[in-house]
């Protein structure tokens, strides 16, 4: 037994009560005393609390995986999406210039080659890095650099058996090309209100075609460029199911009878800077949001589930699901048929009185 828990069965109720009270006056005063400058609450965090030391963690992990990442057999490549999603953007930018990409192209090619000799990597990704830059030297104009890397490319070409498609449709297009869609505004807001947070489920297991198609629709979600630095954690054991709905805070009392759990889980190594290290929760929410309506079009109901940053859940996640120190749960998402005798919370929203700044 440690000093503390000793303590704790010895000392009357009231003392711990008084010692808890003066801890946190003490706090109180050393966070207004620290918070006045970046760099003493920099100080603050290392000498008083360890509450960011897994983000800082994490996020240099995930940078030393980019960086293995680049010359590693995988399914997708980080830089090669990001890079081919730049070169979209070249590519309908108005007016379009002449030379663009030149700082980056070489590199984009490269990992191309990289990515085309990966025994696991996704043939949708490659086919799309393929097309855009075929597309892409089919317009530029050639500067050194270009030229380059054209040449590198051509290279490539020369030496490619595989099999060629000759209407190309991975490339940008225009607005007037896309899919029509015929739901309304009214449509889409009866969907908004019929999803609702569900907590009560019948005891039903979820077809895997059917989470496969929810995942499938999430994916199309928007993603800062194109990275998509999330995966699914999907548990179809109703036991582990409640158990892993059991490591999140306020679940308490319908978490034993929950059927089907997706863990949304961020991925660090998609990014070489810190600066980009909130784009897991961004993106991972973005495409959340559009997997809990998408469940809801096909007769399933969902439930997010908050996951905040404490240190005893993290390790029990992380154990769980056996994640690397770059991966980072974002939140849980129930999923199942709905018990038609449950309750919903009513959950009064705000409006845009509430919510709207105008801005002069």
């Amino acid at each position: 037994m440690t000093v503390r828990k000793i303590l704790r069965t010895l000392l009357p109720s009231q003392l711990k009560q008084w010692l808890h009270q003066q801890a946190d006056n003490l706090n109180r005063l050393t966070m207004r005393f620290f918070a006045h400058f970046r760099w003493t609450s920099s100080l603050y965090y290392g000498l008083f609390s360890g509450k960011f030391s897994r983000e800082h963690f994490g996020v240099l992990q995930g940078r030393v995986q980019y960086q293995k990442s680049l010359n590693a057999d995988k399914k997708s490549y980080a830089l090669l999406r990001r890079n081919t999603h730049r070169l979209e953007k070249g590519l309908i930018m108005r007016p379009r210039r002449a030379s663009f990409a030149a700082d980056y192209i070489g590199e984009t090619v490269t990992m191309f080659l990289r990515a085309q000799q990966s025994s696991q990597i996704s043939h949708v990704e490659l086919t799309w890095a393929q097309d855009v830059r075929s597309e892409y030297f089919a317009v530029v104009k050639d500067t050194a650099k270009i030229k380059q890397a054209r040449e590198l490319w051509e290279t490539r070409k020369s030496h490619d058996n595989s099999t060629k498609v000759k209407n190309q449709k991975s490339v940008p297009y225009q607005r007037s090309n896309s899919a029509m869609s015929d739901i309304s505004a009214d449509q889409l807001e009866q969907l908004f209100l019929r999803r609702r947070s569900v907590r009560w489920y019948l005891p039903q297991q979820v077809p895997q075609e059917l989470i496969e198609r929810v995942i499938n629709m999430a994916s199309l979600a928007p993603s800062a460029c194109n990275r998509q630095p999330y995966e699914f954690y999907y548990i179809s054991d109703q036991v582990q199911a409640a158990k892993v709905a059991g490591f999140a805070g306020g679940t308490v009392g319908f978490s034993q009878q929950v059927q089907n759990l997706i863990v949304v889980v961020g991925d660090l190594s998609a990014y070489p800077y810190e600066r980009d290290r909130h784009c897991i929760y961004i993106d991972g929410a973005l495409a959340s949001m559009q997997l809990m309506l998408a469940a809801e079009t096909l007769g399933l109901a969902t439930c997010p589930i908050n996951w905040p940053d404490v240190e005893h859940r993290e390790r029990a996640m992380e154990k769980e699901l056996k994640l690397a120190p770059h991966q980072r749960p974002i939140m849980l998402i129930s999923i199942g048929y709905a018990d038609p005798e449950g309750g919903i919370a009513y959950s009064a929203k705000k409006d845009a009185e509430v919510l709207l700044k105008t801005c002069d």
